[in-house]
């Protein structure tokens, strides 16, 4: 699965994208394999309730089932102007 990353998770993370084989059920299982690799992902997803998820580039909930799903998509709320 394609997991990308926006604003400051990327900025976090690292990276603004990568292909994540897992195992998990839900975003949130993903969230926490994620955060068991390394300190940089642990900050990313330290405060879920300041992040979005799009499961294949629609909003989503953070227990939605990532069966079938090809891509993940993370980033802060954003605001209108």
């Amino acid at each position: 699965m394609n997991v990308v990353y926006f604003a400051w998770v990327r900025e976090r993370i690292g990276l603004p994208q990568e292909t994540v084989k897992t195992d998990a059920a839900t975003v949130n299982d993903l969230i926490a394999e994620l955060s068991e690799r390394e300190e940089r992902y642990a900050a990313a997803f330290a405060d879920i309730s300041a992040l979005r998820v799009a499961l294949d580039q629609e909003l989503s909930d953070f227990d939605a089932p990532l069966d079938g799903v090809r891509e993940v998509a993370f980033f802060p709320p954003m605001t209108g102007g």
